[in-house]
């Protein structure tokens, strides 16, 4: 059974303080539960005692006993899991209707940002790939998670999602007049994508999002149609794989 998996539901108490110029002991926690869940080995469990020093979940006792020393937790007829996982997410841009584009700015992004991480979180996803935000909310979001700043789930981002003019990346549907300002994900060519994935990298992606289809809630002439030639996929692929990154 994995040892190091972080648990949805627990929280872990520091202890006081040692003597001046020591290390802080690992707190020692047991938390018990009438069942678990273990997705790996295909059961469940229970009851358990979950024994964490520090951040690590060390051992699982199905005795039902937790050992003499350690803070207990009793949650009762709870069933614990492993922390999910969910590989796409936009916790900066979850729009209630296609007008909020045009109604709300980055900065309302940003300060709504922290509760949909928040949410997260309390449904039991303890990491998320956030697959495009605009004007790198998602970079300041993950940074302020990983300071504790505000609880969130660890965030693997990408900051801007690449993808063409008029493709499911850009405004369509509306007067050429129309424009925004801010910054941009739209690329066409080997060079300027190459360029575009720089750009994210240095601005802190940890992952490369490329929109090479269209999509299903923008107004392309035909859902699911590539918007990208196959040597422009390539150039993105292998300028994110320089810069040692995975494109999703």
């Amino acid at each position: 059974m994995r040892r190091s998996l972080r648990w949805a539901g627990i929280g872990v108490a520091l202890v006081a303080g040692p003597a001046l110029g020591q290390a802080p002991p690992p707190a020692r926690v047991a938390v018990r539960a009438a069942h678990l869940v273990d997705p790996a080995a295909g059961w469940v469990l229970g009851p358990v005692v979950v024994l964490i020093e520090g951040e690590k979940v060390v051992r699982i006792d199905t005795s039902g006993r937790a050992p003499a020393g350690m803070t207990v937790i009793d949650l009762g007829a709870a069933t614990l899991l492993p922390g999910l996982i969910d590989v796409h997410t936009h916790l900066s841009t979850q729009s209630e209707n296609y007008a909020d584009q045009f109604r709300r700015s980055a900065i309302d992004q940003a300060v709504r940002a922290p509760l949909h991480a928040l949410r997260t979180l309390e449904a039991g996803f303890t990491t998320v790939r956030d697959v495009g935000s605009g004007e790198f909310i998602d970079v300041a979001l993950k940074r302020a998670i990983d300071e504790g700043t505000i609880p969130g789930p660890r965030m693997i981002v990408a900051g801007l999602a690449i993808g063409a003019t008029g493709g499911h990346g850009d405004l369509n549907g509306f007067s050429p007049y129309l424009t925004t300002s801010g910054f941009s994900g739209i690329a066409d060519g080997s060079d300027a994508i190459r360029q575009k994935v720089r750009f994210n990298v240095k601005h802190g992606a940890g992952v490369i999002k490329m929109l090479a289809g269209a999509g299903v809630l923008s107004e392309e002439e035909s859902t699911g149609a590539p918007q990208y030639t196959a040597e422009e996929m390539a150039a993105l692929v292998d300028e994110a794989r320089m810069w040692g990154r995975k494109v999703a």
